[in-house]
């Protein structure tokens, strides 16, 4: 799960200092399976009692997916 969460910001920063859009967009899209994947260990944790309440988290985590497919859809509509 920590190699996951590092991932977001690390792909987000690595992508834009690419220098191409294409690379960029790659680099976001990454980020955000990255999100997809702590969404998901997170639940799994949750589920073996290892976490109480997920849902602000959660929660957050769309929050972060939506920012990054807006940004996405506005890099891809250039």
């Amino acid at each position: 799960m920590r190699r996951a969460v590092v991932s977001v910001p690390s792909n987000i920063s690595e992508g834009a200092a690419r220098g191409s859009q294409k690379d960029f967009i790659r680099f976001l899209f990454i980020a955000r399976g990255s999100l997809s994947e702590i969404e998901t260990q997170l639940l799994i944790a949750q589920r073996l009692g290892y976490i109480q309440d997920v849902g602000t988290t959660i929660e957050l985590i769309n929050q972060v997916s939506g920012l990054l497919g807006g940004l996405i859809r506005h890099l891809q509509n250039r």
